[in-house]
């Protein structure tokens, strides 16, 4: 049974990123909400400090080839908090695949009454790779099928774009990271397709000591079904939070945040699988520790959500 299912994983996470089924190409975070940067450019800045991020997560723990995701962004605002400076590294497996590369985002911000709206723009450069060769047609390894002969190794540049909102307590982002038709391999079904993220949260305090924080973030590529993540956090004395996401026909999470000190955030999250891909995986793993520079320790820190 294990020798059979290794084979299917093995062809399955080939046609995954060739998008010739037009598969999501773009890495699954479910703290989103931490790793706005990663969606969209135009987040760059919005929380008025220097802050850095480091989020790692292995999808479907137990499962050969299964997604391995990281990334390392820092953002911070300029010129008087009119402009947004961000950048990105990350590094996303998925079975016979590889996609590395470094991402550069730029923003400017539109003060209002209560917040600000910001536009963004960001590109980006990764190194593409499929080992062919690794794939497993035959468990006695004997692979003579021409077409899995040579690997693929090639420099993607892309552009994308992005519109975000925010005040004290609500946010509001639309973005297409990815606007270039990349090819992946040699034929026009194997490119990449623009993803549209909607994302948008919003703080309710139920008194001085209890917040929640619910938020949705809505998927869309062409080819595939919308896939939608809905969340909400209870925030208690704006130290610990502990909170529970559904995503669409796929997962059902468990949160928990720290606000360790004023420029310190730990977060963790586990997925737990609600397909039959289930019994064949013990969930997934994600790990985030946000900090955030420049605050002196006789001032104030208001809690920030977003």
């Amino acid at each position: 049974m294990k020798k059979y299912l290794y084979i299917t994983l093995s062809i399955f996470s080939l046609l995954a990123v060739t998008n010739s089924v037009k598969a999501q190409q773009e890495a699954m975070y479910t703290q989103y909400m931490f790793n706005a940067l990663a969606l969209n450019p135009a987040y760059a800045g919005s929380r008025n400090v220097i802050s850095a991020t480091a989020l790692y997560r292995n999808q479907w723990s137990g499962i050969k080839g299964a997604p391995e995701t990281t990334t390392l962004t820092i953002d911070a605002p300029i010129d008087d908090k009119k402009i947004g400076l961000g950048l990105q590294l990350f590094s996303d497996k998925l079975g016979i695949t590889s996609n590395t590369g470094l991402v550069a985002s730029g923003a400017y911000r539109i003060r209002m009454d209560k917040g600000s709206l910001s536009f963004g723009l960001q590109t980006s450069l990764s190194g593409f790779k499929a080992n062919y060769q690794n794939v497993v047609l035959d468990p006695s390894g004997s692979n003579t099928d021409m077409a899995f002969q040579d690997n693929v190794n090639k420099f993607l540049f892309n552009v994308g774009t992005g519109v975000y909102y925010n005040s004290d307590k609500f946010y509001v982002g639309l973005s297409a990271p990815q606007l270039l038709p990349n090819k992946l391999y040699s034929t026009n079904l194997s490119k990449q397709e623009i993803h549209l993220f909607l994302t948008a949260g919003v703080v309710f305090a139920l008194n001085d000591d209890f917040k929640l924080k619910p938020s949705i973030m809505i998927k869309e590529v062409k080819g595939a079904p919308i896939e939608g993540d809905l969340n909400a956090t209870l925030w208690i004395k704006d130290v610990l939070a502990i909170g529970a996401q559904y995503r669409s026909n796929a997962d059902v999470s468990g949160l928990l945040e720290v606000q360790a000190t004023p420029q310190i955030r730990i977060g963790y999250a586990y997925d737990h699988s609600i397909t039959k891909l289930q019994q064949f995986n013990s969930g997934s793993h994600e790990i985030m520790l946000r900090y955030e520079f420049g605050f002196s320790k006789d001032k104030f820190i208001s809690p920030r959500y977003f």
